[in-house]
């Protein structure tokens, strides 16, 4: 068997970008090559510690990922602008087989009872019930906690701590904050944000932006 190590290319910022970088690492088996950045300047090191140089911007992910034979993962939360950038996303045309997941070693997932999308990233200790069903480029953040029979459309954030209840459903695009929690049988719509601390008891619509305990609509984006 081959011990080729398999080369990785993030596409977005340092925060997301190192913390799934230094998963990779304990995985093993992975060569993170840097980063590709529309903000940051060509040649930054990105990282205070262990650090990657950006190079690239998004449109040349087609040209590297060829060069290099490397796999992408899409390292962005969206709380602001969500639309336009996951538009921008979708229009790079990143083949799916080229998205990697990365599940970090400590995470609870029940394989063979859930199903996780492409490009996904798990963090340590985070957990996922049987029968949850994660879209391609969702996050779940450390100790988050997904109830069963819960549906995750694409690109949401579950921050640290969070606790989903079961038979949620969560919209495209939407980030729930660190220590929310919801109640079971509950729609959150996309482009939504939970804030932090906050406990979801009722449907949430699109765009809507919920904090408190219980949580109340504090305005929506549009």
């Amino acid at each position: 068997m081959s011990t080729k190590e398999k080369n990785v290319i993030m596409l977005g910022g340092s925060g997301i970008g190192m913390i799934a970088s230094s998963i990779l690492e304990r995985i093993g088996g992975y060569r993170m090559l840097g980063f590709l950045n529309d903000v940051v300047p060509v040649g930054t090191e990105v990282g205070k510690y262990q650090s990657y140089p950006v190079i690239g911007r998004s449109e040349d992910v087609h040209d590297l990922m060829r060069k290099h034979d490397a796999m992408i993962f899409i390292a962005y939360i969206g709380m602001t602008r969500e639309k336009e950038t996951t538009s921008k996303l979708k229009q790079l045309g990143i083949p799916q087989e080229r998205l990697l997941s990365i599940i970090d070693p400590t995470a609870v997932v029940p394989h063979g009872f859930c199903s996780i999308g492409n490009g996904c990233l798990i963090c340590p200790l985070a957990q996922l019930s049987a029968d949850t069903t994660l879209g391609d480029n969702v996050i779940l953040l450390p100790n988050s906690f997904v109830g069963h029979d819960s549906t995750l459309e694409e690109y949401v954030s579950i921050a640290n701590n969070a606790c989903i209840g079961a038979n949620v459903h969560i919209g495209y695009g939407t980030h729930i904050g660190t220590n929310a929690s919801t109640r079971e049988k509950i729609t959150i719509g996309k482009y939504a944000v939970v804030g932090m601390g906050s406990v979801v008891l009722n449907d949430v619509p699109e765009n809507g932006i919920v904090v408190g305990n219980p949580a109340k609509l504090l305005r929506t984006k549009e």
